[in-house]
């Protein structure tokens, strides 16, 4: 079988050593680049002494000279420069798997009001394919740019998409806590973020206005078959390492039931691969999504206050980051998609 080639665009940081782990055991692709422009020359092993041994040193994130070499680019940059080396790499013909949010939401305007930016290249907004597969594979199968989902969006989307769309919950007062481990923060030394201030503390931050929200509440609104939705976002910086917890709440509509939530998931999950849906009355939990591409859904009803309970867990820089990028890749590529996950 002929092999992928895969570069990997912005590979020193958290997503860029989760892509490099399972990239590196996936039969169908070849890792032919890792670029860093800080840590350009130098072996992946000074970086990521995990992998000692491995053949790859850095390279200087040169878009033009790289196209050549590969079929796939996963592109793990911050937000707004991801475009920049999009655009020569799409141009070439290289299919690209963007983990940034460039390319996520469909509306330019929403990207400058959450990103205080005008959006580099609103012409490929409609072109991107929304990288969460459980929804849109098909889409998938064909797209040259796919905006692989967030994080905090992943276990958010997942749980709500199938109540939302079934009309078993309302679209207003919906309210996602979710609790995220401090990677998903980057890697970076920053002072909220270093041990002594985020170990034994569990914080709110950004509960107005967050960044992740506009693309939650698209999500949603396509979901449930509206033109757009209003929810509350909080999300908390829990003291782990990696791991996303969400409780959502939502106000069920009549007719709802225990029984026929559990219908619905089973309808929409029953068949997936990585996504979990738990037995009535549990509580998803982190751990148990620890370094795997799996959500784990939850679900509860609380006839008190007439509250649908959601609880949803994936491991952030797997499911919500890497994990994501190569499932789409492997669709996009027609090889099996659990290939390098499982």
């Amino acid at each position: 079988m002929k092999k992928i080639r895969v570069a990997v665009f912005g590979a020193s940081g958290y997503a860029g050593e989760e892509l490099l782990r399972i990239l590196l055991r996936h039969r169908g692709v070849e890792v032919v680049a890792i670029t860093s422009r800080k840590n350009a020359g130098e072996p992946v092993s000074t970086v990521f002494p995990r992998f000692t041994g491995v053949p790859l040193s850095f390279v200087a994130p040169d878009a033009a000279e790289l196209a050549g070499q590969c079929d796939a680019a996963i592109l793990a940059l911050p937000h707004g420069l991801a475009t920049e080396f999009a655009i020569p790499l799409l141009n070439a013909g290289v299919k690209v798997f963007d983990i940034s949010a460039d390319f996520r939401l469909k509306s330019a305007a929403k990207y400058k009001e959450y990103y205080k930016v005008d959006h580099p290249a609103p012409e490929l907004l409609e072109k991107a394919v929304y990288g969460l597969p459980e929804r849109y594979r098909e889409k998938l199968r064909t797209a040259d740019l796919v905006a692989c989902a967030g994080c905090y969006p992943t276990s958010s989307i997942l749980p709500t998409a199938p109540l939302l769309a079934a009309g078993v919950v309302s679209t207003e007062g919906i309210v996602v806590a979710s609790c995220s481990g401090v990677t998903g923060a980057g890697r970076k030394v920053d002072l909220p973020y270093i041990f002594p201030e985020c170990n034994e503390s569990l914080k709110a931050y950004g509960v107005v206005g967050h960044r992740h929200l506009p693309e939650i509440e698209q999500e949603m609104a396509f979901a449930a078959g509206v033109p757009e939705m209003a929810i509350n976002f909080i999300p908390h910086l829990a003291p782990m390492n990696r791991g996303i917890n969400s409780t959502i709440l939502m106000n069920a509509e009549p007719g709802c039931t225990l029984e026929k939530i559990g219908e619905i998931y089973e309808a929409a999950y029953g068949h997936e691969q990585f996504v979990r849906v738990l037995p009535a009355k549990r509580c998803a939990d982190t751990k148990y999504v620890f370094m795997t591409n799996t959500c784990e859904i939850g679900y509860n009803y609380d006839a008190h206050t007439n509250k649908v309970i959601v609880t949803s867990v994936i491991d952030n820089l797997t499911k919500g980051a890497a994990g994501q990028a190569v499932q789409c890749m492997n669709i996009r590529f027609g090889l099996d998609e659990a290939e390098g996950l499982i």
